[in-house]
């Protein structure tokens, strides 16, 4: 392996596992038609659905995540001038604000500013087109759902008597608490006439394919976007047992919400034939890295989490934990090169000290902590989505020259994982991993290079 600095490798290990996850490049390569059928494969190359065009009507398009713009253009892409024009494809699909540019036929709603994963009423305004559309399609209709990663908050319908505030200030408070994406759609699911299946039990066509870009952990289904065309598995209960184990039953402004949780009715059945690709996922992306950190030389070992990974600062400390081992018993045969995938959360400081930082900077920080002088140790941790909380960094990198333009003061680096103040820690030690919006969106992706001392 000829010699690079480690965070150069690091970073285009990085971003290998970024390029890999784009929907500019897996939805044309997923769909072909052959046969008079549209075929549609998912990410292990298994075709999953056939869709025969003798007696196919119009195709409604809908849906809503980080991924939407890319994913309608890699649609209209795949589908061609042709059918576009034959099934009138037409639809409506919710993105952040920053993602919104030209299409050919199915029009892009910014439903929300960057960097705020909240619900807005543009997005509700959204949703409530996409629900018109639905129930509108004649039964020789297809409906194409799209979802990805943000889904959650631009596709949202607040069941009544709640409101987009409502919603919002929901999200606000189950994050603070360091909720999980598992815990937050179990909850967002019985609180909305579009998630938990509802939009497929608003559709009139017969058939519903819905294309996923994951988000979560372990690809739940049901949970990816809050599952508005697949029946939630979770029961309103479940959703009052997340807030009891957050401590956010009590919380006076949840009381709407807690309310609705209680007279939820049961749900009613999906009488629609749905389907659902996975075009990529966390595990597609960890390894594409791995692929690039073969063929920069590295003995790489991989991880993709499948379930919730807990706190950034104790996955930080893990993972820097297992960079000194590696650096230190390089032996020309272990791997010097970990790439991992997951999502951990971050439990929010008081709002009067709280400073600006998202979960990936919050890990390379608790990282840098541990490593020191980081001799012989690279680390990239950053959101696949371009986003890191409320701030226009992806995440965070650390290395042995970063290290020596912090020093050695240490109460400002433990001052700031106090406050969650990362960014204005990386953003004067010049450590910000800033790539703008990807229009993907699966979880977050972090790749350790180690150099033997």
């Amino acid at each position: 392996m000829t010699a690079r600095p480690l965070l150069q490798d690091a970073l285009s290990i990085w971003h290998a596992g970024l390029d890999a996850v784009r929907p500019e490049k897996l939805i044309p390569a997923a769909i072909r038609v052959a046969d008079g059928e549209i075929l549609f494969q998912d990410c292990r190359g298994d075709l999953a659905a056939a869709v025969p065009m003798a007696r196919l009507g119009q195709i409604h398009v809908v849906g809503g995540g980080k991924a939407g713009a890319a994913m309608v253009r890699g649609l209209e892409s795949a589908l061609g001038d042709a059918l576009l024009a034959t099934h009138r494809v037409h639809g409506v699909v919710s993105t952040p604000e920053d993602c919104v540019g030209p299409t050919r036929c199915v029009r892009l709603v910014g439903g929300r500013p960057p960097g705020v994963n909240e619900p807005r009423p543009a997005a509700a305004a959204a949703t409530a087109e996409m629900l018109r559309i639905v129930r509108s399609a004649a039964p020789d209709d297809l409906v194409i759902c799209l979802l990805s990663g943000g889904g959650s908050a631009l596709l949202t319908a607040p069941r009544a008597p709640l409101t987009v505030h409502d919603k919002a200030v929901l999200a606000q408070r189950m994050s603070a608490r360091g909720a999980t994406i598992h815990q937050l759609n179990t909850v967002r699911q019985h609180l909305s006439d579009v998630k938990g299946g509802g939009l497929a039990r608003a559709c009139r066509a017969r058939r519903i394919l819905t294309l996923v870009i994951s988000d979560v952990p372990g690809d739940p289904l049901d949970l990816i976007a809050s599952g508005p065309t697949i029946a939630a598995r979770q029961t309103p209960e479940d959703a009052l047992q997340v807030l009891h184990d957050l401590d956010l039953l009590q919380d006076p402004e949840l009381r709407a919400v807690v309310e609705v949780l209680r007279q939820a009715p049961p749900p009613t059945s999906i009488s629609a034939q749905t389907e659902t690709v996975m075009l990529a996922n966390n595990a597609a992306a960890v390894d594409a890295a791995g692929i690039e950190a073969e063929r920069l030389g590295y003995r790489h070992a991989m991880t993709s989490a499948t379930e919730p990974e807990g706190l950034a600062e104790a996955v930080g400390e893990r993972l820097a934990t297992l960079a000194i081992e590696m650096r230190d018993h390089a032996d020309g045969v272990s791997p010097n090169c970990l790439i991992a995938g997951g999502e951990p959360t971050v439990e929010l400081a008081p709002p009067e000290v709280r400073g600006r930082g998202g979960r990936n900077q919050q890990l390379a920080l608790a990282a840098l902590r541990v490593l020191g002088d980081c001799r012989g140790v690279a680390i990239v941790s950053g959101g696949t989505d371009g986003e890191d909380g409320p701030t226009p960094a992806a995440g965070a990198m650390i290395d042995e020259a970063l290290a020596q333009r912090v020093g050695d003061d240490r109460a400002a680096l433990d001052d700031a994982l106090r406050r969650n103040d990362a960014y204005t820690f990386f953003e004067r030690a010049e450590g910000l991993l800033v790539t703008g919006p990807t229009h993907t969106n699966v979880c977050d992706l972090r790749v350790i290079t180690t150099g033997g001392l």
